[in-house]
């Protein structure tokens, strides 16, 4: 198939949103059906998508740029909480940990991990793709303070990490198989409560 757009553009001419969408829909397809990052290439995903390499090239200067992109696309932010009920809105940022529409995150997020532990840079767009829903568990823990319903000393960094990792091992991972995760988030946050509620 000849491909029409890797013709050189006109100056001011908007990049195709339908390529970009297809470009990234590709390489998180690949990932899910079982291709490691490493052996993920630039050939593989422009076939795909049905692009030329060109595109690709012009959209994202390698593999790796193309890959956080992809990633922030599989993992967007969460909503704002609603700010009513310190509570509610940790249920509620807890209860989307390790949730995702797209049915691929479990597939995919096993082989992105070990690239995670092994690249800096790509444990710098982890960390920058997690960030938003620590920062609204922060503001939602420094609110329960604020209203006394949290101690004053008690350890943020620490009590995100308690309302979080549970659910990411269980999602992501399937730690434990006898956990049952109908009312999970709601669980896990009032047991997180009970340690740091304010005497």
């Amino acid at each position: 198939m000849t491909e029409t757009t890797d013709a050189p553009r006109a100056p001011g001419r908007p990049r195709s949103i339908r390529a970009d969408e297809a470009i990234l829909e590709a390489a998180l397809d690949l990932l899910a059906e079982g291709s490691t990052v490493e052996a993920l290439s630039i050939e593989s995903i422009a076939s795909r998508a049905g692009v030329g390499k060109a595109t690709i090239y012009r959209r994202w200067s390698g593999k790796e740029a193309l890959l956080q992109d992809a990633l922030r696309r599989l993992k967007p932010p969460p909503p704002e909480p609603p700010g009513q009920s310190v509570r509610e809105d940790l249920i509620m940022l807890v209860g989307s940990t390790g949730q995702n529409a797209d049915s691929r995150i479990g597939k995919i997020m096993p082989c992105i991990m070990p690239l995670v532990n092994r690249s800096p840079e790509q444990y710098r767009l982890y960390q920058e793709v997690v960030e938003p829903r620590r920062r609204m568990l922060r503001e939602a823990l420094r609110r329960g303070i604020a209203l006394g319903e949290i101690r004053a000393d008690v350890d943020i960094e620490l009590a995100v990490s308690l309302l979080t990792a549970p659910l990411v091992m269980q999602r992501v991972l399937r730690a434990n198989p006898h956990l049952d995760e109908t009312d999970l988030a709601t669980r896990i946050v009032d047991t997180v409560i009970a340690g740091i509620a304010a005497r």
